[in-house]
């Protein structure tokens, strides 16, 4: 016989059980659009060495390019991905799919810089608008003891897509040119949508709260594929009367909280945005080949898997915030280290550089995912994480067109390495105090 659950039984019938298959088969697909995401980011970045060179494009060009897909997710993040906790989502992230795959398809056959900035720009909506839905589906599918891990995996999808889109993107080139790298990419994306249709639940807590039509029996299908006991009526939430604003989250306690994250975000896209872009075209000027820079491109996302993966391991056993603020002020130390010593020298130099660099980039970025869900309340949630990964994409969106700008004016690269490396040690005081105001609410 069904029985009458509360709000907070829903939710605990989630978080205080072990994971099951269902739950674990959520957060897989999450952590795939994530890789896939990872690599139609970066995918401008791979084609960058060819790119420039047949259509002679100077740094202050390739730095727009650059910059477009990222002004993109800014506002996918900003404008669109709040929608998610009106429409749901499941729906929010097929329809960002739908764009990422026409903005990829369009970017391999443009012909001009405008053309192409504009197909970034589109593919950037999209993945701005998944990335938030994306952050909050596993955290909400996770048990309160895996969720910090769960995050983290999802969030290493990010820098696994990138490096199998890397080492393909090396082949790609030779046989089909630069072209090839955005057919790859809106490939992946189509292939998504029917698994998405298929296999991505909807938000428990979202059918709870917002009750969508039939929301009654789509819970009861919910809980019985997480092998729970049906209900017999809605539990007490607030409907679709409420509706979640930006101004919410700047209200009382969540107005400091929110001031430290976006901090935080701000601060760390400006510099991992920056590392990832530039470095591949940054060697290839050095004197490598562009293979050469590609891989070094590659391998700034091999040492972000493992620095994800241990990140998200720690962060369940010593603390999220106070390891997120270290990783952040080691990686400031890491940026300094990689512009002193790799731009110009031989790949057993740069290459394992890379690899440092990278791990603890995506640590901290991986950590501030794994901190966003917990940060705000249900009803909050999609906005919060849309709003903190906006902010942070505007410092995205900065930091290729800052350094073309610094390279065109004839800063070396070393400079400007330093200069990025800076941002992270604001980030990781504003962490700091992020992990002070979560104790004191706790308490």
């Amino acid at each position: 016989m069904p029985t009458q659950l509360t709000g907070a039984d829903l939710v605990s019938t989630i978080e205080q059980r072990p994971m099951t298959s269902f739950q674990t088969m959520a957060v897989g697909i999450c952590t795939i659009l994530s890789a896939i995401d990872g690599f139609d980011v970066l995918a401008i970045a791979f084609a960058a060495p060819v790119l420039a060179q047949e259509w002679a494009l100077s740094p202050g060009e390739l730095g727009v390019l650059f910059s477009s897909g990222l002004a993109g997710m800014t506002g996918g993040s900003l404008a669109i991905a709040p929608l998610a906790d009106r429409t749901g989502r499941r729906w929010m992230t097929l329809a960002s799919l739908v764009m990422v795959t026409a903005g990829m398809f369009l970017s391999a056959v443009t012909g001009t810089t405008t053309q192409l900035a504009l197909a970034r720009v589109l593919t950037g909506l999209g993945i701005g608008a998944m990335l938030p839905s994306l952050a909050t589906v596993v955290a909400e599918y996770s048990s309160a003891r895996r969720r910090e891990l769960a995050v983290s995996v999802m969030a290493a999808g990010y820098p696994i897509g990138a490096t199998i889109g890397g080492f393909a993107a090396v082949s790609i080139v030779g046989f089909f040119g630069w072209r090839g790298i955005f057919v790859l990419g809106g490939i992946l994306s189509l292939a998504m949508i029917p698994l998405v249709l298929w296999g991505l639940p909807e938000s428990l807590a979202f059918l709870a709260e917002r009750r969508p039509p039939g929301a009654l029996e789509r819970i009861n299908l919910l809980l019985r594929r997480l092998g729970r006991v049906a209900i017999d009526a809605l539990p007490e939430g607030r409907g679709t009367r409420v509706r979640a604003r930006a101004r919410d989250v700047v209200r009382g306690r969540l107005g400091a909280t929110s001031a430290a994250l976006w901090t935080a975000f701000f601060c760390v896209m400006l510099s991992f945005y920056f590392v990832l872009s530039w470095t591949p075209k940054l060697l290839v000027d050095s004197g490598l080949r562009a293979e050469q820079g590609i891989s070094g491109g590659v391998l700034l996302n091999v040492g972000g898997i493992a620095g994800a993966l241990v990140l998200g391991l720690l962060a369940a056993r010593v603390g999220p915030a106070r390891i997120v603020a270290l990783t952040m002020t080691t990686g400031a130390l890491a940026v300094v280290a990689f512009g002193l010593f790799a731009p110009g020298r031989t790949l057993a130099i740069a290459l394992p550089l890379a690899l440092v660099v990278g791990y603890f980039l995506f640590g901290s970025m991986v950590g501030l995912y794994a901190l966003m869900p917990s940060a705000y309340p249900t009803e909050v949630r999609n906005t919060g994480a849309g709003l903190s990964i906006g902010i942070g994409r505007i410092g995205a969106f900065i930091a290729p067109l800052l350094a073309g700008f610094l390279l065109e004016a004839g800063w070396s690269s070393s400079r400007t390495y330093l200069v990025f490396a800076l941002p992270l040690l604001v980030a990781a005081a504003a962490t700091f105090l992020l992990g002070r105001l979560r104790a004191t609410r706790a308490s």
